[in-house]
């Protein structure tokens, strides 16, 4: 097939997110935040809402505070029916795990 062709016959992907990875312990998954602001209904103030999704990350690509691009797919296990697209941003520095004793 000509390069055009398949091309052509690539996916355009709608529904697409992007989001922080806050975790990436598990193999070929990381779990994103996707941050979004939604009114409410009655007395029309803007809350700040947050909602965590399950990645597949075939190649471990994605660390800790990166800023990712997902986008909806097949039901890949349970809770998985998202997939990395790209890195949009690396950390600059790898985020800490929250919690942990205080010294």
């Amino acid at each position: 097939m000509t390069e055009q062709a398949s091309n052509a016959k690539q996916r355009i992907l709608t529904g697409t997110k992007i989001g922080v990875v806050v975790s990436d312990k598990r193999d070929k998954t990381c779990t994103v935040a996707v941050d979004y602001q939604q009114k409410h209904k009655k007395y029309g103030k803007y809350l700040h809402r947050q909602a965590k999704f399950q990645v597949h990350d075939p190649e471990n690509e994605c660390g800790m505070g990166d800023r990712v691009e997902i986008t909806g797919c097949r039901p890949i296990s349970k809770t998985k029916n998202w997939r990395l697209v790209k890195v949009v941003e690396k950390a600059l520095a790898p985020l800490e795990a929250h919690g942990g004793s205080k010294a």
